[in-house]
C-alpha cells in the first residue's frame, strides 16, 4: 500500500540508500533517478560559503536537472553539508583522507545542514533547509584505526567518514537536532508540502 496519491509516481534525485529508505519507511512509493551534476564545481561556481545556503543551491539544483527530464512530475532534491566552523567538508575519497577528516572531527563540535528542494517542470516549488548540532566524542589513533577497520569501505560513502544509522552511532557523545535531518532528507517539511498539495493519503 501506498500513501502517494500523485498521477505519476514521486520522484527522488538521488542515489542515497538512507534517503530512498526514508522515503520508503513513510509509505510513499517513488523512482530513484540519480541528477548527473558535478556538485564541487556548481559549488564553486556559484561563490557561496555558508554551509546552509550551499546545501540549498545543491538540491534545488539536482531537483530541477531531473525534473527537465521527467515533465509534469514532482521531483525531490536533497543535499547535506557537513561543516567545522565555516569549514565544509566532502566525502573521503579514501581511507586516509577518512582519518584525516575523523582526527578534525574528534573532540569537536560540527553542523550538519540538510536541504531539500521539490520541482516540478523545471520550477522551484519548494525549498527548506534544516540543522543538527553533532559533537563527536575524543578519540585516540587506536579508536581511530579499530572503526576505520570495522566500517570498511562505508567510510568513503558518507561525509565525516561516518553514517549514524550504522557504526558511525559509537563517534558521538551527542546529537542535536531532527533525525532526518542527520540522515541528509529534512522528511517532516517535505510531507507537509506534498500533503499541502493533497499528493499523500493523509
Amino acid at each position: 500500500m501506498t500513501l502517494w496519491r500523485g498521477k505519476t509516481p514521486l520522484v527522488l534525485a538521488s542515489q542515497s540508500r538512507a534517503r530512498q529508505t526514508l522515503l520508503a519507511n513513510a509509505g510513499i512509493d517513488f523512482e530513484a533517478v540519480p541528477a548527473e551534476i558535478d556538485e564541487r564545481s556548481l559549488q564553486q561556481a556559484s561563490g557561496l560559503s555558508a554551509p546552509g545556503d550551499v546545501a540549498i543551491r545543491l538540491a534545488r539544483e539536482k531537483s530541477l536537472f531531473v525534473s527537465a527530464r521527467r515533465l509534469g512530475q514532482y521531483v525531490v532534491g536533497a543535499d547535506q553539508t557537513l561543516a567545522l566552523g565555516m569549514q565544509l567538508f566532502s566525502k573521503p575519497a579514501s581511507r586516509a583522507q577518512a582519518l584525516e577528516q575523523l582526527h578534525a572531527l574528534a573532540g569537536r563540535h560540527h553542523e550538519l545542514h540538510s536541504a531539500v528542494a521539490v520541482a516540478r517542470d523545471g520550477r522551484i516549488l519548494f525549498e527548506h533547509v534544516a540543522m543538527a548540532r553533532m559533537t563527536m566524542r575524543r578519540l585516540g589513533e587506536s579508536e581511530i584505526e579499530t572503526y576505520l577497520d570495522e566500517a570498511g569501505a562505508a567510510v568513503t560513502s558518507s561525509v565525516g567518514a561516518y553514517q549514524l544509522e550504522g557504526l558511525g552511532v559509537h563517534l558521538f557523545e551527542r546529537i542535536e537536532g531532527d533525525h532526518f535531518t542527520i540522515l541528509g532528507l529534512p522528511l517532516l517539511p517535505l510531507l507537509a508540502f506534498l500533503r499541502s498539495k493533497a499528493l499523500l493519503g493523509f
